[in-house]
């Protein structure tokens, strides 16, 4: 059986010709394919390591078992489909919803648990039947108005928990990080979130050396004095250890909340095989239900020992593009290096020490982009908002799902935000497409080539090809 970790040396195995490419099946020579591999941990360092935070969940097994699922994902697409499979920021969201219910942290990772288990079964059915199931389902309007009400739901989590921690140092990392993202070029775009949490760690330390304790709310709540970046944790970490573990709890309020994150997840996986499609010049349309599946089983196997679920990378993409090296073998590296970053709990606890008031300034561009992504999964698909079959369900649960709206069915069982959104995007789209007239019904664009970002002409391969974000 042919596994997908057979390279064959690409030229002399030091740097590729003028215009060539290394395809997924080639390497170059061992020293620089692990360079590579580090590249690939360090492109997606910002966001995997923010998302657990943010989640409440162990950085350490994060990254641990991000190097887990990209194996996984390796193996399943039979070495194809070059990817790294780093912690889903979509679930941010509903992570701080469960935990606003009062839901622990096995909460949390049931209820994502569930939500892998639903991505498989999602991936064998494109296997099965093609994508066509999907486009019936989650038309664009659909799918854009999810993507939006899960990243817009996230507002209050910035503007009450983080900004209040430390306002002008969150003040100065959002505008030091959208000035990494919109002025550098190449990779150091690609890792603006890690540079910016680098800036902002920075700069807590130096304003606590200077100006001493803040008088301000901290973690808990609580206003009181306290140092913005607390390292007492770090020093009390062991350099070589295992993350801490923990089994799921399964409660259905929580699984309602988590379930409508299968759309963004499905439209990234998508994203992400076409981007990859066109930049090697291989049609991966037959590896698109593997990698969805693959992904499901990846988010299963984390959230089983307590970790975070994952996903595609953009940021790995824009590495391949900016590289022009798409060798799963790098990948494979990757892999290797995260699960010894993993097995060093110090690095972690350093991870863990970010300031409230850097993630302040990370979230608010960050919720930001995710909710925008909705809109340009609209514009990609040239979905007319004038056309009221589109307008009407889509801002409905978009309103419902930023504000919150509780709909309460029993003393025992209610829906609100993200599910109750999610509900009301969906049903009413789907009833109100069964009642309305024939010219309000227009031909329905296809999602799965639609849902992805565009990355700077000259930055791979092909002007304006796409990736996840």
């Amino acid at each position: 059986m042919d596994l997908g970790v057979r390279w064959k040396l690409h030229g002399d195995g030091r740097t590729p010709a003028p215009g060539a490419v290394v395809r997924p099946d080639e390497r170059l020579s061992w020293p620089r394919t692990a360079g590579l591999g580090a590249q690939h941990v360090v492109a997606m360092f910002g966001a995997s390591f923010v998302a657990p935070v943010l989640m409440g969940l162990d950085p350490n097994l994060a990254i641990m078992m991000s190097g887990v699922a990209t194996v996984v994902f390796l193996l399943a697409t039979r070495g194809r489909v070059p990817s790294y499979l780093g912690c889903s920021l979509s679930f941010v969201g509903v992570a701080a919803v469960i935990r606003a219910q009062g839901g622990s942290s096995a909460t949390v990772t049931g209820a994502v648990f569930v939500v892998g288990a639903a991505l498989f079964l999602v991936g064998l059915a494109v296997q099965r039947f093609g994508a066509r199931i999907v486009h019936a389902a989650m038309p664009p309007i659909v799918t854009g108005a999810v993507v939006m009400l899960i990243g817009f739901n996230l507002a209050p989590v910035t503007a009450t928990t983080y900004w209040p921690q430390d306002q002008w140092t969150a003040l100065a990392v959002m505008v030091f990080t959208g000035l990494a993202v919109v002025c550098l070029r190449g990779f150091w775009s690609r890792v603006a979130i890690f540079l910016g949490l680098v800036f902002g760690y920075v700069l807590s330390w130096a304003l606590d050396r200077i100006f001493g304790r803040i008088h301000s709310v901290d973690a808990s709540g609580k206003v009181t004095d306290h140092w913005r970046l607390d390292l007492s944790g770090v020093g009390r970490a062991d350099w070589i250890g295992l993350p801490s573990f923990h089994g799921p709890s399964f409660e259905w309020s929580a699984i309602l909340v988590a379930l409508p994150v299968v759309i963004a997840l499905v439209a990234e996986n998508a994203g992400h095989v076409k981007a990859v499609g066109e930049m090697t010049g291989d049609s991966l349309d037959d590896r698109l239900g593997t990698a969805i599946a693959a992904d499901g089983v990846g988010s299963m196997l984390s959230t089983a020992v307590g970790g975070p679920p994952n996903t595609t990378y953009s940021e790995n993409i824009g590495v391949m593009a900016a590289t022009r090296v798409y060798s799963t073998a790098a990948y494979w590296a990757a892999a290797c290096f995260a699960l010894l970053f993993g097995l060093c709990p110090k690095f972690g606890a350093v991870v863990a020490a970010i300031p409230g008031g850097v993630l302040g300034g990370i979230t608010v561009i960050l919720y930001g982009m995710i909710g925008l992504l909705g809109a340009q999964i609209w514009l990609n698909a040239g979905v007319d908002l004038r056309n009221p079959l589109n307008l009407v369900p889509a801002a409905a649960g978009i309103v419902i799902g930023v504000g919150n709206v509780t709909m309460e069915f029993t003393d025992t069982f209610s829906l609100s935000g993200i599910a109750l959104g999610t509900l009301v995007v969906i049903i009413g789209y789907h009833g109100l497409r069964s009642l309305a007239p024939p010219h309000l019904k227009e031909p329905r664009e296809p999602l799965l080539d639609e849902v992805t970002s565009s990355y700077d002409s000259g930055s791979g391969p092909e002007p304006g090809q796409r990736a996840k974000s």
